[in-house]
């Protein structure tokens, strides 16, 4: 482990520019991009904000640790998809569910109702080139001034990483499944 001095002065300057709506994305190999965006939506309620999460690839059953949670503290959370694409019996139904989701994400992001818009595993649907991606850009650059709107997934478009405010990379460097240890609730659901 490197030692290092502790800093004693700021070392930014304070930006002059006006606040506005963002666009965050999460992306890359590693874990926590879905993670990472829940704890932006949990902290814009926190501070009273309104947040609408969407997830393409979850079904609208779904009731993973994020579901129930959110559901407790009155954050709306809607699965739009049919699960993961292998287990799909059907890639075309999939795909029209991502489409059909997506206008009903598009349509709460223009609303202008919600200070954050998830957009969770969005890049799946795009990449799987189930939903266009222009859309999709349209859709961020004439959203109301003031919206947020985060995106997950790997892979990333990178026209959305281009047109994003702030991106960060997961980097996968070590996960337990590969050496063997399976998915564990609470942790990875």
């Amino acid at each position: 482990m490197h030692i290092e001095t502790a800093p004693t002065e700021k070392r930014y300057e304070k930006p002059e520019g006006e606040r506005r709506g963002l666009v965050i994305v999460n992306t890359g190999d590693g874990k926590g991009k879905s993670t990472a965006a829940f704890g932006l939506a949990l902290r814009a309620h926190g501070r009273g904000k309104a947040v609408r999460i969407f997830q393409f690839m979850k079904v609208p059953s779904a009731r993973f640790g994020e579901h129930r949670m959110f559901e407790q503290i009155g954050i709306p959370i809607e699965g739009l998809g049919d699960g993961f694409s292998w287990k799909s019996k059907d890639l075309e139904h999939s795909a029209q569910l991502a489409r059909d989701g997506w206008e009903r994400a598009r349509a709460a992001i223009l609303s202008g109702e919600h200070f954050m818009v998830v957009l969770d595993e969005i890049t799946y649907p795009l990449i799987y080139g189930w939903l266009p991606l222009e859309p999709v850009l349209e859709t961020l650059r004439t959203r109301p001034r003031d919206v947020h709107v985060v995106l997950t997934g790997r892979r990333c478009p990178g026209e959305i990483i281009e047109l994003a405010d702030t991106v960060t990379e997961m980097q996968l460097v070590k996960h337990a499944f590969k050496a063997g240890i399976p998915a564990q609730r609470g942790i990875e659901d």
